[in-house]
């Protein structure tokens, strides 16, 4: 068996969090500390907002996932304040300073009812001036096609919490207009699976990205092609965003 919990874990070793030496963490984790109140939206494990806390923020953290697995973990730390729901359950009157959007979560709002629902809501969680950082990949660059077993890099061998050398890669099961749906597959090394988890992906550009954002009532306050905070260019793989509560 390999659990919703095991899933969970193996999220924080595929991905840990370290603003230290991960340039998209050092991106985000002094928006995080110098804000009074943070809502971390799609938050998993809770891994920024718990840093965040051992490393001195006094304020308010919330973290919303509709991942109980994921919260499970999460909730280890009972200093932060962690909720079950999607990025429509936020509070609308919170008052909060910033709103987060990691880890490409954005992406997983597959649709123009589900990006308005959910940006109305986010909106709605801040105080006027509070500000919603995310990233989303760009369309242009196509990564989706960099999702393979045939690309080493997209293959990555650890040993997990229990003690189990595992494997896991990705496939793209299908492209459908701006949305991908894909596989990723948790096997033991000689290729016995294990687990698979499928997803699907949402790549929006520029233009129509910022489309849903004016008419959830946010204004464009940044974007950025890299975590450097180097301008959108033809190759940009990222589209960073910072949007302001009007």
């Amino acid at each position: 068996m390999f659990s919703d919990a095991d899933v969970a874990a193996l999220y924080d070793l595929l991905n840990p969090w370290n603003p230290d030496r991960r340039s998209e963490d050092r991106f985000y984790f002094p928006l995080v500390m110098s804000s009074e109140s943070v809502l971390d939206v799609g938050c998993g494990t809770g891994a920024m907002l718990k840093l965040a806390r051992e490393r001195g923020h006094r304020g308010r953290l919330v973290g919303l996932d509709p991942d109980r697995a994921a919260l499970d973990r999460a909730r280890r730390r009972t200093d932060v304040e962690w909720v079950e729901g999607t990025a429509a359950d936020a509070r609308r009157g919170a008052d909060f300073e910033l709103a987060t959007m990691t880890g490409h979560a954005f992406q997983n709002l597959l649709t123009d009812d589900e990006l308005r629902t959910s940006l109305t809501a986010i909106h709605g969680a801040l105080r006027p001036g509070g500000r919603f950082a995310f990233e989303t990949r760009h369309p242009q660059v196509r990564a989706w096609e960099e999702w393979t077993p045939a690309n080493p890099n997209d293959v990555v061998d650890l040993v997990d919490g229990a003690g189990r050398a595992v494997r896991y890669w990705h496939d793209v099961d299908a492209v459908v207009g701006d949305v991908v749906a894909i596989r990723g597959t948790v096997a033991k090394p000689d290729g016995a699976v294990l687990r698979v988890l499928r997803e699907s992906l949402r790549f929006l550009d520029v233009a129509t990205l910022n489309a849903f954002l004016v008419e959830a009532g946010f204004e464009i306050q940044a974007q950025y092609g890299d975590w450097d905070r180097g301008q959108i260019t033809d190759d940009s793989r990222e589209i960073i965003t910072i949007a302001c509560r009007m």
